[in-house]
């Protein structure tokens, strides 16, 4: 692992940026109620906190019990009741299950990148995308 510097803190961010903003982007091209905007915010934050938790763990070696999967295991929680609160139950069915499956997958591909997982992250975005495509050519949309 890597030193957290502001260089590195920089690059991860930026590549986290991107990753979320081409979710999204795809995202907010099918008019769907989380877009560009909340995909970007997500895996940006999420990067960002990871950062933290490594930098805190690495400046303060004096710690105990540190632990940089303590925040990203918080990121998770908060996730799941942003999702939680996308899914709607009405009388054609479920929805937003693919919107909140996005959202968590946004947050933890930003959790990687902040951990410096850089081509994993790329894969898992593309992996996203052709997932999210994929919908369109069987005729299914949630």
């Amino acid at each position: 692992m890597t030193t957290i510097t502001l260089s590195t803190a920089l690059i991860r961010l930026l590549v986290s940026l991107v990753l979320g903003a081409m979710i999204g982007s795809e995202r907010q091209l099918h008019h769907h109620p989380a877009g560009f905007r909340t995909f970007t915010l997500i895996c940006t934050a999420s990067t960002l906190a990871m950062i933290v938790s490594i930098y805190l763990c690495q400046s303060n070696t004096d710690l105990l019990n540190g632990d940089p999967g303590r925040i990203a295991a918080s990121v998770l929680t908060g996730i799941g009741f942003i999702g939680a609160g996308l899914i709607l139950k009405g009388n054609d069915g479920v929805s937003g299950l693919t919107t909140a499956a996005c959202i968590f997958s946004c947050a933890v591909i930003g959790l990687a990148v902040g951990a410096g997982m850089l081509l994993l992250s790329a894969i898992s975005a593309v992996a996203v995308l052709i997932i999210l495509w994929s919908s369109y050519f069987t005729k299914r949309k949630d």
